[in-house]
Formats: C-alpha cells, sequence, structure tokens
C-alpha cells in the first residue's frame, strides 16, 4: 500500500464540506451518473470499508451497488463483524481501516463518532447518517429537486415534522445554496439551534408551529416519520405531538401546483403522510429514493477517485 499518512484527502460529514460551487458540480456529475453519461470506473482496484450501527436498505444497498459500478470492492462491516462492536477504540479503527481501505462509509448514532473517525483516518470518510446530520439524503434531494423542477434556485422547499438530522441538513444546505425553507416542527421538536442560526443569516429560513403556514406555496414538500431510529419507545408521544402534521390532499393543496412531494423513506402510511400523497401523482419519493445511489456515486469518485469537480455549463 502507499503511504496514506501522506496523502491528503476530503472527508464529507455535512453539506457544507462542499462550497456552493463545488456543491452545484456534484450535482451536476450526479446528473451525469443518473442519465447514463457518466462510464468512466475511477474506483479500480479500491475498496469501501461500510460500518453500519444503524440498520439500513437505502443506504447499504446505493453505497454497496454504487462502489461496485465504479470499479471498487464494498466491504460490509456490522458491529457484530469488527472491533468495534466489543469496546476497540474508533481512532485504532479508524487507523488500522486506513492501511487496507480506500474510504470509509459509517451510519451511526452519535455524530461525534463520524468526526472521531474522520480525525484519525488516513482516508475519506463519508457520513451516511448520524443523529444530527443526514447530508448524502439531501443531495439525492436536491438532485431531484434539480430532476423534476429544473433548479434548486429560486424554489421554496418546505419541512414537515421532527427537527431530526434532515432538518438539520436541510437547514445546511439553504445556508449554502440560498435558497427559501421553511421548517415546521411542534414544540419540543425544534431541530439543532447552531444549524438553525447558521441558516437563518445567510438565507430565508422560518420555523413555524404550523404545517399550513410553511407548506403555503412551497415547490417541494418533505416529511419524515414521526418517530425515527432509535426513538420507537416515543411512539405514542410523538403521536400526540404531532397531531395535524400529517401531509394530506388538503395539506398539498396547499403549496405550488406542480409541487414535488418528498420522503427519504421508509414511510408510515397514515402518519406523517397519507397513502394518497406518497402513492400520487405529485410524489417523487421513488426518484428520491434512486438518486442516492447516483450521488453517492459522485462524492466516492470525487473523494477516493481523483474525480475533478467541473462548474456545469450555463443554460443559454
Amino acid at each position: 500500500m502507499t503511504d496514506r499518512a501522506a496523502r491528503k484527502h476530503r472527508d464529507f460529514l455535512a453539506i457544507h464540506d462542499f462550497t456552493r460551487a463545488e456543491l452545484d458540480a456534484l450535482l451536476a456529475l450526479s446528473n451525469r451518473m443518473r442519465t447514463g453519461r457518466y462510464t468512466k470506473r475511477p474506483l479500480a482496484g479500491k475498496s469501501l470499508a461500510m460500518i453500519f450501527f444503524k440498520n439500513s436498505t437505502r443506504t447499504r444497498v446505493s453505497f454497496e451497488v454504487g462502489a461496485a459500478q465504479l470499479g471498487a470492492t464494498p466491504l460490509f462491516l456490522s458491529p457484530r463483524d469488527i472491533q468495534l462492536g466489543r469496546g476497540e477504540p474508533i481512532a485504532d479503527t479508524a487507523r488500522v481501516l486506513s492501511r487496507m481501505v480506500d474510504g470509509i462509509m459509517l451510519r451511526t448514532h452519535a455524530h461525534a463518532q463520524v468526526v472521531e473517525l474522520a480525525q484519525h483516518a488516513d482516508v475519506p470518510v463519508i457520513n451516511g447518517l448520524t443523529d444530527l446530520q443526514h447530508p448524502c439524503q439531501i443531495l439525492g434531494d436536491l438532485l431531484t429537486i434539480n430532476q423534476h423542477l429544473g433548479s434548486y434556485k429560486g424554489k421554496k422547499v418546505a419541512w414537515i415534522g421532527d427537527g431530526n438530522n434532515m432538518a438539520n441538513s436541510w437547514l445546511d444546505a439553504a445556508a449554502l445554496l440560498g435558497f427559501e425553507l421553511a421548517l415546521a416542527c411542534p414544540d419540543g421538536y425544534e431541530p439543532d439551534a447552531a444549524c438553525l442560526a447558521r441558516a437563518q443569516k445567510s438565507a430565508k429560513v422560518t420555523l413555524t408551529r404550523d404545517p399550513k403556514e410553511a407548506i403555503e406555496g412551497a415547490h417541494a414538500v418533505n416529511t419524515d416519520v414521526w418517530a425515527s431510529m432509535g426513538h420507537e419507545d416515543e411512539q405514542a408521544v410523538r403521536e400526540r405531538s404531532f397531531k395535524g402534521f400529517t401531509v394530506d390532499s388538503a395539506m398539498m393543496a396547499r403549496a405550488k401546483k406542480n409541487a414535488i412531494f418528498l420522503h427519504c423513506l421508509p414511510a408510515h402510511r397514515g402518519e406523517e403522510v397519507t397513502a394518497e400523497v406518497i402513492d400520487g401523482a405529485q410524489s417523487v419519493v421513488w426518484d428520491e429514493a434512486e438518486n442516492r445511489l447516483h450521488v453517492q456515486k459522485a462524492v466516492m469518485a470525487v473523494l477516493m477517485g481523483g474525480e475533478k469537480l467541473v462548474a456545469p455549463a450555463k443554460k443559454k
């Protein structure tokens, strides 16, 4: 193996790890991958360690398939498979894996874990999800907005529900890209205060208790389950707190006529969204799920494969 300690590398732990210009270029690269115009295999002969402390469908499949399509060997590692599950320090795991693989993806609980992993790894680290951030999902959502609405620029995004990791990453995206973001969260379920304050300094970002207010005139309507992974024991309490936050047809009618509906999945029909909305004509959740594959391929190609981020050509 090469001297990894001497290699310069980048990590992707949150949306703001890229500049606005880089993010636009990354989305353009993702779209080339989505439309089949990118056929290179920049990760040939390389490997990606994928560490999962949380169960996953979309994250695991998209990273595993994406790595393979780019030529890499993906390695699925759960706490039962590696010594992290028996108390080995994250720093030690980072140092060992850096000698054997070319990139590490971590899906875990505490955001501090992915930060610590990145601090001690000599290869790129990608945040597959933490309790604070879900940047790969937001990249997929932005690609979906570009795909169906032409661009995120000049658009209003409404977030309805828990101020969770998704809400925090939407705030980071609004702060960086400058689109309008309206969040409706019940009392006690606000997003991270630092993420909210940072976003409100550089974009039109509002926080309300009224989902009807947030969704008014929105181009994209987004929600998530009321009790995310790790909060299942709060289901009954959250059902009471989130009463009136179900995205139904009447609520969608307050958005723009051509508004799209987004959901990171899995969904609980009849709770945060009705079946008629998520299975209806405005729903683009299946494109959104697929787009996780394309954006993560772009991230891996750039961080692990040396792919250059080139600004998208301006439309004439």
